[in-house]
C-alpha cells in the first residue's frame, strides 16, 4: 500500500462526482447548492424558445412550460453543527475496516471495543426477551427492573444510594454524557476537561453552546489532573468538570486521595458540577482501585455519574448506558431523552439486567476478560519499554496504551514526506507497517499515539513487530 493510498485514513473526505438531477446535467450544478426544475402549477414561467409539455393529473390538460426557473436549495448548516468536529476514532476505525474489506492486511488497534463475545448468560437473556415478546417500548427512563438493578449495583459496588427516579437508562454512556451536558450548561458556560481526553467531551460542550476549557496533564505525572491547575482555571462561568477514571485514552486511574483534593476545590464553587465517567470501572489492575466521585464527602449533590455496559461486559453493540444523580438534574436528562430517542432497546435492557446479575464487578465473566487485558498490557509496556526513545505511563485501567513517540518527529522519509506530528506518524505507520492507530492530537496531546489492546495477544505481537521495524527506519535523531 502506498503513502497516497493510506493518507486518506486521516485526511478529509473528498467530494465525489456531482449527482445528475432529472432534467439537468451534472456540470450545471453549483457545488454548494442543488438545483431542480419546478413543475408545480402556479409558478410564473419565462418565455423561451425551448418548450416542454407537462400534463396536469386528473384533468388531462396540457401546460406549456417555457424554460422553467431554477430554484436553489439553501445548504447552510446550523452553527452548532459547524462547531463540532467529527470523531477521529470512529473515522479511523471505519476506514481501517474498509481497507481490510478491500483486502489490505491492516491490523486494527484504533477502536475502543473489547474483542470478546458478550458473555453467554447476557446473550441468552436478550434472545429470551425476543422469544417472550419483550419487544415493545419501555418507559422513557428505562424499565423499573433495570433501574432497580442499577440502584442495587451502585449501592453494593460504589457505596452510592439512589432511587429509580434518579436513574435514566440511555442508548449508551455517550448519550448519557451528552444529555447531562445539555441539561446543565447554558450558552457561555465553561466545561473543564483534563487532557488527554476522550474525543467527544469538547464536542459535547460545543453542542451545548458552552466553551471547553482544556486542562493539560503530563505523562511524567501519569496524566493526572493537578488540583492547583484546576483551581487556577475556575471562573464564574465554570459549570462542569468532566472526570474519566479509569481514563480513555491514557488508562490512568485517579487515586482516592487526589480525588479528595479535587472534591475540596469543587466544594468551594457552588455552580460547579462534576460529570464522572466511570464506564471502565471494572477494567482496573490491582493494586489500583476505583473510587466513585459521588461517594466523596459533599459530592453526591453535585455529581452526575455515567456508566454503562459496553466495555466491561463486551456489549458495545447493545447500546446501553445510564446516568445517576440528584433527581433535579436527572429529570432534566429524562426530559431531553423523551424528545430525542425515547427509551433504550427493550431487548438490551433485559440483557442489562442479566449482566448486573453476574455477580460483584461482573463476576467470573468479567474477571476472565480482565486477566487477558492485563496480560496484553504487560506485553505492550515491556515491548515498547525496550525502545529508549519511547516514553510510557503504565496504564492502571481500561485497555489503552498512550505512548509518547514525539522523538520520532522531524524526520524526512523518502516517498512519504516529513513525520512531524502524531497524525503524520500514524499515517506513516499505516503505510509502512499496516497498523491502524489513533493520533494523540484527537485526544488533545499531539506528542502521543493511542494503542488499543482490545485485541488478541497474537495480534498485538504481530503489530508490535511491524511497528518496531517501521520506527527503526525513522532513526530518531536524539534518543530520549
Amino acid at each position: 500500500m502506498t503513502a497516497a493510498s493510506s493518507s486518506s485514513l486521516l485526511g478529509s473526505s473528498r467530494i465525489g462526482s456531482r449527482p445528475t438531477i432529472s432534467g439537468l446535467h451534472s456540470d450545471s450544478l453549483n457545488p454548494r447548492s442543488i438545483t431542480f426544475s419546478s413543475t408545480l402549477q402556479g409558478l410564473s414561467l419565462r418565455s423561451s424558445g425551448s418548450k416542454r409539455q407537462l400534463y396536469s393529473r386528473g384533468t388531462g390538460s396540457v401546460v406549456i412550460a417555457q424554460n422553467m426557473d431554477r430554484v436553489e436549495v439553501d445548504l447552510s448548516l446550523s452553527p452548532r453543527v459547524n462547531s463540532v468536529k467529527p470523531s477521529k476514532t470512529v473515522a479511523i476505525t471505519d476506514q481501517a475496516t474498509a481497507l481490510v474489506q478491500a483486502g489490505v492486511p491492516v491490523i486494527r488497534l484504533a477502536a475502543g471495543e473489547p474483542d470478546f463475545d458478550t458473555p453467554a448468560p447476557i446473550a441468552e437473556a436478550g434472545i429470551n426477551a425476543i422469544r417472550e415478546g419483550h419487544t415493545r417500548y419501555t418507559p422513557n427512563a428505562g424499565t423499573m427492573e433495570l433501574r432497580l438493578a442499577i440502584c442495587h449495583k451502585l449501592k453494593e459496588e460504589n457505596g452510592l444510594s439512589y432511587t429509580p427516579d434518579q436513574i435514566v437508562v440511555s442508548n449508551g454512556a455517550k448519550q448519557s454524557s451528552v444529555q447531562a451536558v445539555l441539561a446543565v450548561c447554558s450558552p457561555g458556560d465553561e466545561v473543564l476537561i483534563p487532557a488527554p481526553y476522550w474525543v467527544s467531551y469538547p464536542e459535547m460542550a460545543r453542542m451545548a453552546d458552552a466553551t471547553p476549557v482544556i486542562l493539560p496533564t503530563s505523562i511524567s505525572e501519569d496524566f493526572l489532573l493537578d488540583p492547583k491547575l484546576l483551581e487556577s482555571k475556575l471562573t464564574a462561568k465554570s459549570r462542569v468538570l468532566i472526570l474519566c477514571s479509569p481514563s480513555n485514552p491514557t488508562g490512568s486511574v485517579y487515586p482516592r486521595k487526589l480525588l479528595e483534593e479535587i472534591a475540596e476545590i469543587v466544594a468551594r464553587h457552588p455552580r460547579l458540577l462534576v460529570i464522572s465517567d466511570e464506564i471502565y470501572e471494572h477494567i482496573i489492575y490491582a493494586p489500583a482501585t476505583h473510587t466513585s466521585f459521588a461517594s466523596l464527602p459533599g459530592m453526591w449533590d453535585r455529581t452526575l455519574t455515567v456508566n454503562g455496559f459496553s466495555k466491561a461486559f463486551a456489549m458495545t453493540g447493545w447500546r446501553l448506558g445510564y446516568i445517576a444523580g440528584p433527581k433535579h438534574f436527572i429529570s432534566a436528562c429524562n426530559k431531553l431523552q423523551s424528545q430525542f430517542t425515547s427509551g433504550a432497546s427493550s431487548i438490551s435492557q433485559k440483557a442489562g439486567v442479566a449482566a448486573l446479575g453476574l455477580g460483584y464487578a461482573g463476576g467470573e465473566a468479567v474477571a476472565t476478560m480482565l486477566k487477558a487485558f492485563r496480560e496484553r498490557r504487560d506485553f505492550l509496556v515491556k515491548s515498547f519499554g525496550e525502545i529508549d526513545s519511547v516514553k510510557i505511563s503504565e496504564p492502571r485501567g481500561a485497555f489503552y496504551l498512550f505512548i509518547d513517540l514525539s522523538s520520532y518527529y522531524g524526520v524526512e522519509v523518502d516517498g512519504f514526506g516529513t513525520v512531524n506530528n502524531s497524525e503524520s506518524l500514524c499515517r506513516y505507520l499505516l503505510d509502512k507497517s499496516q497498523v491502524a492507530l489513533v493520533p494523540g492530537d484527537a485526544f488533545g496531546d499531539d506528542t502521543c499515539i493511542r494503542i488499543s489492546y482490545a485485541a488478541s495477544l497474537s495480534t498485538l505481537q504481530a503489530a508490535v513487530e511491524r511497528i518496531k521495524k517501521a520506527l527503526i527506519t525513522l532513526k530518531p535523531p536524539v534518543p530520549v
